[in-house]
């Protein structure tokens, strides 16, 4: 632990400032960090390590039975004189030894390697590994990627075996896979199965409980099936059945470079569906259903946790690492204690990390004897640099206070997270439970930014990750290709294009295109019948099936008949192949030769296939969500009357439910149908609302009306017209004005009951202007007042940013002198 401390410390907070040795002339900043270091360390250095493990080892009785020889050497930071917390501490320094034990290990290894710690590719260029690294298979953004050192001898026979056998496992889960999905999606096969045996497509469930089904004839012909497959073909090495090429040209190509993109589709198919399938068996046998029925868990052990705090929707008690599979109480109350307070200081480190973006940084001296203001200390991680020695000891003394202040044995209070601190907990059994499942759902927010914040900061400098920092990055290499588009220009969330790979760019980008036409056909033919109506006439006349017949949406997909379907291959295949797409070509990009569509003149064929791309990215959209709808209520616009059963028909009367939407929640909020959550939204909404109303009419008013005349503050001869508007008269609030505000905040949160059920909680608070003891005149103004209170949400969000970027609410167009737009 303390080596791998050692590796890790100076690259995060730097070295020692001085010299290591002054006699030899030696800094610390001088001693290479890892390995190298060995050949800095002076001779009287050695002696010093030297004689510290004498000492450690002789200092104390180690013979079997002491207390030494179990590791307590008396400091009670790592024991303690209560046994049970002393075998909490040893179990957590074992584990965390074994850890630090793999960690070092690595650590040498890497350095020895490469002559770093953190072990840079580039320095690996003998290795055997480099030998598979053009094959098929290696994907950003791991690479080849092989943990388990199966390649780590750079035997090629032995990766071509295994390379064979990925492809053949991955093509059998694909079509296993398939044959889950598909029966759930068109439903089965019309007829019999085995009309001999009397068995129907119908009468066969879908996964693993089809096996019982399948007659002794079925089972013939899928060996047999299996037996052509592996006999069909010449597979010795070397062949090109063994690399996987069968002669299905759809598979693969008789041109090598598209044949190599499709067998590398495949192989990354194969493997996802590899886990798939194995994830639908494990479901499948688990509860009856692929897709893992919830109710069917009833002995669960995860059922034990499934109402404590911080099971939240939508998700509810989510564990995929599998922490409490095993139904320790103890050991979920452990993890829970630890997660409260990482979640705490998370959220501390978060404010503190946005507090003197917003409102600036105290006025005066962080520590008066050394000078420093606290102007001087930088924002982020460079502000570890600058907190002197007592300023360390402060935050080492308050954490030691927070560990130390109150009994957290368990079962007491504080290893709950209770300390006393009333206004995050609270008297009131509801209240404290609604309160500590708010900390713990920020907590966990904060933990997620706190480690964004950490690794922008240490990536550009700067937490907000300043995007003019990345000069050299490869991204930049696509900024200014067609679909980066305002506000986000080039977006790239999951670094598909960190590589820098044109080639593979304009692969996606071809498939973009593709995808985005097929979604707009797809769309529009969902939207077109319900708008115009259907065709006259017959589709199938040999049929006697008419347009008109057809219903919109999925259920089509059931009329339509085989020469249909043929139709619709056909028209696929001559898209695909009555044009060369091959990498370099007009049709890789998109341009077919239909002039409405592109154009002769560059600058108009750009405009409009940027529109295409944008175009084609919302259909993507439109249509999953009309898939979704259809599926879910059996209409592309989601007919709400179909959901009779659903639980969001309780809040459709609620105030708030307004047209042209009706009752809106995309995000599912209430799709529990917990009126008591529901009524807790309400409440909190309404309270948002007012704050923001209040803030936005604060904006606005003093551009139109003017400011008060006279005095804010006379005692510090500051006076309304001298306080700025906007984020800027933060800074000009004097202390008291601070006082009021709080006290004002207080005295509207405690001057009335707020318990469920209360009128406050509802938001009558007796101010009758407001509200009236005429109840459709209240609820007209309640109504109103909730969408006000929404408008102002929206308004003051964007007042906020406005002026954090132009130093005035309503964007001053003169502050933007370096605007492209100019």
């Amino acid at each position: 632990m303390l080596a791998t401390m050692g590796y890790i410390t100076p690259e995060i907070t730097g070295k020692f400032p001085g010299y290591l040795s002054p006699s030899a002339g030696l800094k610390f900043a001088d001693v290479p960090n890892g390995l190298a270091a060995i050949s800095k360390v002076p001779a009287a250095g050695w002696g010093q390590i030297l004689a510290y493990m004498a000492f450690c080892e002789v200092s104390q009785e180690q013979t079997p039975g002491s207390a030494a020889y179990a590791g307590d050497f008396g400091f009670k930071v790592l024991t303690s004189s209560d046994p049970a917390e002393k075998t909490k501490k040893l179990n957590a320094e074992i584990a965390n030894g074994r850890l630090a034990m793999m960690a070092i290990i690595g650590m040498f290894f890497q350095d020895g390697l490469t002559g770093s710690a953190w072990g840079d590719w580039a320095n690996y260029t003998a290795s055997p590994l480099r030998a598979f690294e053009n094959e098929l298979g290696v994907q950003a953004p791991v690479g080849f990627w092989d943990p388990a050192g199966f390649t780590a001898d750079g035997s090629v026979e032995d990766f071509k075996r295994r390379r064979a056998t990925e492809i053949k496992h991955g093509r059998i889960s694909m079509l296993a896979t398939m044959g889950y999905i598909t029966p759930e999606i068109t439903g089965k096969f019309p007829g019999y199965l085995s009309p001999s045996a009397g068995l129907k497509f119908a009468d066969v469930p879908n996964g693993l409980a089809a096996i019982s089904k399948v007659p002794a004839a079925g089972w013939g012909q899928i060996l047999a099936y299996m037996a052509f497959c592996e006999v069909s073909q010449e597979q010795t090495p070397g062949s090109a059945a063994y690399a996987g090429d069968f002669g299905f040209k759809v598979l693969t190509s008789s041109d090598p470079a598209e044949k190599t993109k499709k067998l590398n589709a495949e192989i990354a198919n194969g493997r996802l569906a590899m886990m798939a399938i194995i994830g639908m068996f494990f479901q499948d046998g688990l509860t009856g259903s692929a897709w893992g029925d919830w109710a069917n868990y009833t002995a669960s052990p995860l059922r034990a946790f499934e109402n404590e705090l911080g099971v939240q929707a939508p998700v509810g008690f989510w564990d995929p690492a599998g922490f409490t599979a095993d139904g320790s109480v103890e050991d979920f109350k452990r993890r829970r204690a630890t997660e409260i307070k990482h979640g705490r200081i998370s959220m501390l480190a978060t404010m503190g990390y946005i507090t003197p973006e917003i409102t600036g940084k105290f006025p005066g001296y962080l520590s008066p004897s050394a000078g420093l203001k606290s102007a001087d200390v930088p924002n982020g991680l460079a502000a570890i640099s600058k907190v002197p020695a007592a300023g360390w000891g402060q935050i080492l003394a308050y954490m030691a206070f927070c560990e130390v202040s109150q009994e957290q044995t368990p079962g007491s209070a504080a290893y709950a997270g209770d300390f006393g601190f009333k206004v995050l907990t609270s008297s009131d059994p509801a209240e404290k439970t609604k309160k500590l499942n708010a900390e713990i759902a920020n907590g966990r927010l904060a933990m997620m930014a706190i480690i964004g914040m950490f690794f922008q900061d240490g990536l550009t400098g700067s937490a907000w990750g300043d995007w003019a920092n990345y000069t050299a990055s490869p991204l930049r290499a696509f900024e200014n290709e067609m679909g980066a588009q305002p506000p986000f220009g080039f977006w790239d969330p999951v670094g598909f294009t960190a590589d820098g790979d044109v080639d593979a760019y304009k692969r996606r980008r071809q498939t973009e295109i593709k995808h985005g036409r097929i979604a707009m056909l797809a769309t529009m033919g969902y939207m077109t019948p319900e708008i115009t109506g259907k065709w006259p006439g017959f589709l199938s006349p040999s049929a006697g099936l008419k347009f008109e017949d057809v219903p919109n949406g999925l259920a089509a997909i059931s009329k339509v008949p085989v020469e249909g379907w043929a139709q619709i291959l056909g028209w696929m295949a001559f898209c695909e192949t009555s044009k060369s797409q091959a990498p370099g070509t007009p049709g890789a990009v998109g341009d077919f030769g239909w002039k409405l569509i592109t154009s002769d003149d560059p600058v108009v064929k750009e405009r409009k296939l940027a529109s295409e791309l944008a175009n084609g990215r919302l259909a993507m959209v439109a249509i999953m969500g009309m898939f979704f709808q259809d599926g879910l209520t059996g209409s592309a616009f989601g007919d709400f009357a179909i959901k009779q059963g659903s639980a969001w028909l309780a809040f459709e009367n609620e105030l708030g439910v307004q047209a042209p939407v009706g009752f809106w929640d995309p995000a599912g909020f209430t799709a529990d149908g917990s009126v008591e959550n529901f009524k807790r939204r309400r409440q909190t909404e309404l309270k948002h609302g007012r704050i923001s109303m209040l803030a936005t009419m604060g904006y606005i008013t003093p551009e139109i009306t003017g400011k008060f005349p006279g005095y804010l503050s006379p005692s510090a001869g500051l006076k309304f017209a001298d306080v700025p508007n906007g984020l800027a008269a933060i800074s000009k609030v004097p202390a008291a004005g601070w006082g009021q505000i709080l006290a004002y905040m207080a005295f509207c949160e405690v001057s009335q009951d707020q318990s469920a059920g209360t009128p406050a909680a509802a938001g009558d608070f007796g101010f009758k202007v407001l509200t009236s003891s005429d109840p459709a005149e209240k609820t007209k103004k309640l109504s109103a007042e909730l969408a006000n209170g929404r408008l102002a949400m929206m308004a003051i969000i964007g007042m906020f940013f406005q002026d954090g970027l132009t130093g005035s609410a309503w964007g001053d167009w003169a502050n933007y002198t370096a605007s492209p737009l100019r």
